[in-house]
């Protein structure tokens, strides 16, 4: 075994240790645990957390991390049926409204900030993880004791996956967002196929329909988000972002709303190269990001390893997970960016007097890594 391998596998272990230590012993994944702004459970985050550790053979933390949501969501239920009522009427929920996309880590809601609250990626990740890790452990059917809170989300998701909400990186609440809309696809077809339900087999080809009536540019590639318009005989969707997001991986790897093979995405995927790829390696989240200068994020460089090595790309996968260790401190630590190939150095500086430097260590980074390292191994 070279070097290199030594060393990947190295980051594994300590990547498996890092993230059992911070999670809370209700079940819950501190984002990250030394930088103050992240110190919640998000239900997107933890999805994938728990999924980086399924596939690192932890299955007892990952279980007790679905196990976290299925509780919060139990208490919900009456509410969100509530919900779902109240759009039956013909009376639109206000945002505020809507279920909370992050928790605090005993699962309390978390009240006491403005933070982008209303968010669905993060209940239909759940529903897929939640699916993976059944099937992983042998289990061909839901289990009874997750039977409520399942039924819940999916009924939440199917009654408002058209609703305008804030995206995965917390911004733009009025918009529809094409990798939300994967997240939301992915968990319901996943629960779909466990149950043979034929009803949220049509709400999947709806969301799939709408995907590819409404968020390709005419010049052939997935758009970031698309925008409402009323019109006299209802809603209309434009394209409200022209350009990509690294985020749009999810329309094939998790989520499989396309294959790797579809027109669309091969245009997406050679575009995200060009314009969010660095000459570094790394990937970067959108063109236009402002956030800590916009730099290179570990987790969707991870991302893009594991849909090369789908598409038979093993090399360049390789090099993803060599850039990703290469970024681990001495502690083996792996941070949610990192600012050697910044967009913009002033708005950089600018965060830095605000939150300090980026969230170090980030959960997800270390879970997306377990991820593709596991793939690889697995891969030959």
């Amino acid at each position: 075994m070279n070097r290199a391998s030594i060393l990947a596998g190295d980051l594994a272990e300590a990547s498996k240790k890092l993230i059992a230590w911070n999670q809370h012993s209700s079940g819950g994944y501190v984002a990250s645990p030394l930088f103050s702004h992240y110190g919640f459970s998000w239900l997107r985050d933890g999805s994938f957390i728990a999924f980086g550790m399924d596939c690192a053979g932890e299955t007892n933390s990952a279980e007790l991390f679905y196990d976290w949501v299925r509780r919060i969501l139990e208490t919900k239920a009456g509410y969100i049926r509530e919900l779902i009522e109240k759009k039956k009427r013909g009376e639109q929920p206000q945002r505020q409204e809507m279920l909370h996309t992050r928790y605090h880590l005993d699962g309390r809601d978390d009240t006491g900030s403005d933070w982008g609250h209303f968010q669905l990626d993060g209940y239909g990740a759940w529903l897929w993880g939640l699916a993976e890790h059944l099937k992983r452990t042998g289990q061909t059917h839901i289990p009874q004791i997750y039977r409520t809170s399942v039924e819940v989300t999916c009924d939440y998701l199917r009654t408002f996956w058209r609703m305008p909400n804030f995206d995965c990186w917390e911004e733009n609440a009025d918009h529809v967002h094409s990798s939300t809309l994967a997240c939301i696809y992915g968990g319901l077809r996943h629960i779909a196929e466990l149950e043979e339900n034929e009803a949220l087999e049509e709400v999947c080809r709806d969301i799939q329909a709408f995907i590819l009536e409404n968020a390709v540019h005419p010049d052939g590639h997935f758009v970031k988000y698309v925008t409402p318009i009323q019109v006299e005989s209802g809603l209309r969707f434009e394209i409200g972002h022209p350009g990509v997001d690294a985020s749009l991986f999810w329309l094939c790897e998790p989520f499989r709303v396309v294959t790797a093979d579809h027109p669309a995405f091969r245009t997406t995927l050679r575009k995200i190269e060009r314009e969010l790829r660095t000459d570094q390696g790394g990937i970067r989240r959108y063109a236009d990001d402002s956030y800590y200068g916009g730099g290179e994020w570990l987790l969707l460089t991870a991302w893009y390893g594991w849909i090369q090595l789908r598409i038979g790309n093993k090399d360049k996968a390789e090099r993803a997970l060599s850039w990703i260790v290469s970024k681990a401190d001495r502690l083996g630590r792996l941070p949610e960016q990192v600012p050697d190939a910044l967009a913009s150095r002033e708005r950089y500086d600018e965060w830095v007097g605000r939150w300090g430097t980026p969230a170090l260590p980030l959960l997800w980074s270390h879970a997306m890594y377990l991820v593709l390292y596991n793939m690889l191994k697995e891969d030959g």
